[in-house]
């Protein structure tokens, strides 16, 4: 039996029309799932990730919504619920960065912040509860700062991935008695157009790994899918780290 096939499996993925988000919303329809995804703007980055699925043999729904907005979140579980006929998955992506120290700290960015990165999490997952059953997988996607801060003016954004570890944690205790998981990934530097490989700062992030280079966002697409599956039935409430030695 093939462990990582998830054939059948119906997954809803929050910001999935570029970097990492799409990487993992086309990596599950590769493996078989039927996947809807959420993005905030750029239809036509969103059309090409649908198209991309499609391709897969697999269906597709991109469905518009701002994370940092209650109603927007209830109604994108329900348009996937009914576009996909359930869900049995949940990769919560969605993020926004944020630089600048805490002294500067414009009050508004901060909420957005928040409510965008650790407020929207646990509201996805809350309208997603009632639709998953055994077997289900909720899996957050955070970052390598939430267990290392090795410069300044990230502080508010670490602050937002560490609130997900506590949250991947607390929720697999309530979710474990239905058969249901709840992971997390870390990544590390990722090559994505929020952070560029050839980026300013892209010698001095790599300095930092093990393997002296980023990450590809398929590489951590591979991460989530494997969590996703099968193969990872016995893994809960557990930190994926993939950040190439970053943190060895």
């Amino acid at each position: 039996m093939n462990v990582i096939d998830l054939t059948g499996k119906r997954a809803l993925v929050t910001g999935g029309s570029r970097g990492i988000g799409a990487a993992i919303a086309t990596a599950l329809a590769e493996n078989g799932a039927d996947v809807a995804f959420t993005y905030r703007s750029s239809p036509d980055k969103a059309l090409a990730v649908a198209k991309s699925i499609e391709g897969t043999g697999r269906r597709a729904r991109a469905i518009q919504a701002d994370s940092a907005n209650p109603e927007a979140i209830a109604r994108a579980v329900d348009e996937a619920v009914a576009a996909l006929g359930g869900l049995d998955i949940l990769v919560n992506s969605a993020a926004i960065a944020h630089s600048g120290l805490i002294a500067d700290l414009d009050l508004k960015a901060y909420q957005t912040l928040m409510d965008t990165n650790v407020r929207a999490p646990v509201l996805f997952a809350k309208a997603v509860i009632p639709h998953l059953s055994e077997g289900g997988r909720i899996i957050s996607i955070g970052s390598g700062l939430a267990e290392r801060v090795p410069f300044p003016g990230v502080t508010a954004y670490a602050m937002t991935k560490s609130a997900l570890v506590s949250f991947t944690r607390g929720l697999s205790r309530e979710l474990g008695p239905k058969g249901i998981t709840v992971n997390l990934v870390n990544p590390g530097s990722t090559d994505t157009d929020a952070n560029p490989a050839d980026g300013p700062a892209g010698d001095f992030q790599r300095s930092m790994t093990s393997l002296g280079r980023f990450a590809q966002p398929r590489e951590i697409a591979n991460a989530v899918v494997f969590l996703a599956s099968a193969a990872a039935s016995m893994v809960t409430g557990a930190t994926l780290t993939a950040d190439g030695g970053a943190l060895a």
